[in-house]
């Protein structure tokens, strides 16, 4: 059976999330695997996965901020806001100036209200915003507050009539739907818009340069553990390293007096194991999670 610890995946596109931690799962001779955020089946990039006792870290990757690279078609509105759904309007874009597309990215940048695309994993009283629209029925979820903190125009593109494809590079925070930037963005320039290409190129510290794809991880199976868990632990917080009564207390959920760390952060033992995440409150370190084996 693998390691614990993560591994940063290139998915492939045609795949769900849940395809590539099924595949994993077969790989590392465990069930215990999981993700640290969806990826449509049309997206490709970085996908988190966690093996073993680093499923739990994945809570913290889940709320990392995002990257991405992503081309929007202009001149037509799909169902899904993206390329796998039908087009519901057309308006022709050609007359649509590079300094306009400018203007639209602009304004969805920073922290905005943003709605989520109705055919997301969103539940609503139990089920899943996209199942709900594929039943046929009506779905308007509510806006949320996102960051996008990066929204850069690479390129605008002219080769079909009636359509402009913009490239841009996204940076943004946890929870934020690129499929309705490429939404909004049209609907401001009032001829649609919808995503045709979503490429994630990092999760929190975790690039695209790093990623393995599923077909090196066969090759290596049963060992595609590329980040082994305190490795893991160590790239994603703060470190603390505790002496061998601390470990001791901190191994059995007791608190530790606090070390003026900004948390969440990783505290490991005098052999360099991880022991838990901790976070400080009310005037001592106290574990979210325990890592320590049992």
């Amino acid at each position: 059976m693998s390691a614990d610890g993560l591994i940063v995946v290139d998915k492939p596109g045609g795949m769900t999330s849940h395809d590539v931690v099924a595949r994993v799962r077969r790989l590392a001779r465990t069930r215990r695997v999981g993700h640290g955020g969806t990826l449509d089946p049309m997206a490709t990039g970085v996908l988190v996965i966690g093996v073993g006792r680093a499923t739990r870290l994945l809570t913290y990757v889940i709320g990392a901020g995002k990257s991405y690279t992503a081309t929007i078609r202009l001149g037509q509105a799909t169902v899904t806001d993206d390329a796998e759904g039908e087009v519901i309007r057309s308006v022709p874009a050609g007359e649509v100036g590079d300094e306009a597309v400018r203007d639209a990215l602009a304004a969805l940048t920073g922290e905005i209200d943003q709605v989520p695309s109705a055919v997301s994993a969103i539940k609503i009283n139990g089920q899943r915003a996209y199942k709900r629209v594929r039943e046929g029925e009506s779905v308007e979820l509510p806006a949320r507050r996102v960051t996008v903190s990066r929204l850069d125009l690479l390129a605008v593109r002219r080769d079909q009539p009636d359509v402009v494809d913009v490239d841009v590079d996204v940076t943004c925070s946890s929870g934020t739907y690129i499929r309705a930037i490429a939404r909004d963005a049209g609907l401001s320039l009032g001829v649609g818009g919808h995503l045709t290409a979503l490429r994630r190129t990092a999760v929190g510290g975790f690039p695209l340069a790093e990623a393995v794809t599923l077909d090196e991880l066969e090759r290596r199976a049963p060992e595609v553990v590329t980040l082994p868990l305190a490795a893991a632990a160590e790239r994603f917080f703060p470190r603390r390293d505790a002496s061998a009564a601390e470990a001791t207390v901190l191994s059995h959920g007791g608190p530790l007096d606090p070390a003026g760390i900004a948390g969440p952060y990783a505290v490991f033992d005098p052999a360099g194991g991880l022991i838990a995440i901790v976070s400080e409150r009310e005037g001592r370190a106290r574990a979210e999670i325990v890592l320590a084996p049992a």
